[in-house]
């Protein structure tokens, strides 16, 4: 299993568009995908419509440390309301995708883990994602966090095999990402000390309209590269600011739905670049798609 945390230290930078396409682009090959909100703003918990609600969510698996079925509710995909020809909606063999729903916005989960100890906060995603009964459910797990430093995000980056983190093309919001990215970086590293490793993080630029902007900005922070500790890397996949992306979270689906060209091909060039164990693997709708499971000559 493979577990990805979308993290950064500002909002409004498109965490939950790559969470929500990158999970329902992951079920669309047949993966099975968990989606965690961790922000106090539900907005990946609203993305999808429900067709199983459960009655906890994150605060019952931060606070118990066990991920239970009570926790655990099912997109719908397609959902009731979505219009579009049958060969257009992609075929998705042993493919899954749940949801644990954010209910922290009255502050008290925050509260609660607050008055823990460090290290029993840092592991309070970890410990219950890492427990063979999530591990042999999931191929992958895909975090949301919060646009600001704080217990849950902690939480969050220590349960992370990988951190994607979204950039937006302007150079105010490049200066904040390296800012916040070394005080991230200053945070984390202290928990070495108790044999904790910080992952690796891929930024990608995403919301992009210019690309010569876009290009100076990637170059901005490639030469940031030693003063972010050699643990930042910058994605070559580029994420538009395109209105098909507004269009699939208003139909609740995902954007290689409504876009089955231009963007099914970034979504796809962005999931096999970040996860490069998938890369090949295709939604049935899109152009390039190979039915992996069909027989074929060896030689």
């Amino acid at each position: 299993m493979f577990t990805i945390s979308v993290v950064s230290t500002k909002g409004g930078v498109g965490k939950t568009t790559l969470a929500a396409n990158l999970g329902g682009l992951l079920r669309d090959i047949g993966l099975r995908a968990l989606l965690i909100d961790a922000d106090v703003q539900p907005s990946l918990t609203r993305y999808y419509h429900l067709e199983h609600e459960a009655p906890q969510g994150l605060t019952q698996l931060v606070r118990s440390g066990v991920l239970s079925e009570e926790c655990i509710s099912h997109c719908q995909l397609p959902p009731a309301t979505f219009e579009a020809k049958a060969d257009k909606v992609p075929q998705s063999p042993g493919g899954v995708l749940h949801l644990v729903k954010s209910d922290t916005r009255d502050g008290k989960l925050q509260d609660w883990m607050s008055g823990r100890m460090g290290l029993d906060m840092l592991m309070r995603l970890n410990m219950p994602l890492r427990h063979p009964s999530v591990t042999s459910a999931y191929d992958v797990v895909i975090i949301d966090t919060q646009g600001a430093i704080g217990h849950l995000q902690d939480a969050a980056v220590n349960a992370a095999d990988q951190l994607l983190v979204p950039v937006s093309p302007d150079i105010v919001s490049a200066r904040e990402f390296l800012d916040g990215t070394i005080s991230l970086l200053d945070r984390h590293e202290c928990a070495a000390n108790v044999g904790l490793k910080m992952p690796p993080m891929k930024a990608v630029m995403t919301r992009t309209e210019k690309t010569k902007d876009c290009s100076l900005i990637s170059d901005l922070i490639r030469e940031q590269f030693i003063t972010m500790r050699g643990r930042v890397s910058m994605l070559e996949t580029v994420v538009p600011a395109a209105v098909a992306y507004r269009k699939a979270a208003t139909s609740q689906v995902p954007v290689h739905w409504i876009d089955p060209i231009k963007q099914s091909d970034v979504m796809h060039k962005l999931m096999w670049e970040f996860i490069p164990s998938v890369a090949g693997m295709c939604a049935s709708n899109h152009p390039e798609f190979i039915d992996l499971t069909a027989p074929h000559d060896s030689q």
